[in-house]
C-alpha cells in the first residue's frame, strides 16, 4: 500500500527547490531521484541514481481540455546508471533531487 500523499504546499515548495537544482545540472553531476512509480491502480517509491548524461524541458501534450497555446512543460533527466544503462525520468512535485557529486571541471 503506498503513503498517504503530502499536502501540497509541501510537495511544491519540494518541486522549488527541485526546479533551482535541475537549472544547476550539468553532464556528469551524479544525482539521486527518489520518484514514485504508478500502474494501474498500484503505486511504490523507487530511488534511482546515475550520472546525468541530458537535462532537458519538454512541451508536454498530455493535458486534457488545455487550450491549444497553453504551454506545459516537464523537466527530464537522462541518466547513466551504473549498469551503463540510460534511462529518462521526468521530475514531478513529488520528486526528491538529490545531487551526489558534482562533474569535475
Amino acid at each position: 500500500m503506498s503513503d498517504p500523499v503530502e499536502p501540497y504546499p509541501v510537495a511544491f515548495a519540494r518541486y522549488v527547490e527541485n526546479r533551482k537544482l535541475f537549472e544547476q545540472l550539468r553532464p556528469g553531476d551524479r544525482v539521486a531521484v527518489e520518484h514514485e512509480v504508478k500502474v494501474g491502480f498500484r503505486s511504490w517509491r523507487t530511488r534511482t541514481e546515475g550520472t546525468v548524461v541530458e537535462t532537458r524541458r519538454v512541451r508536454q501534450g498530455l493535458h486534457f481540455q488545455r487550450n491549444w497555446d497553453d504551454k506545459a512543460f516537464a523537466d527530464q533527466i537522462v541518466l547513466r546508471r551504473d549498469n551503463g544503462e540510460l534511462t529518462t525520468l521526468t521530475l514531478d512535485e513529488y520528486s526528491r533531487l538529490e545531487l551526489l557529486r558534482q562533474a569535475e571541471a
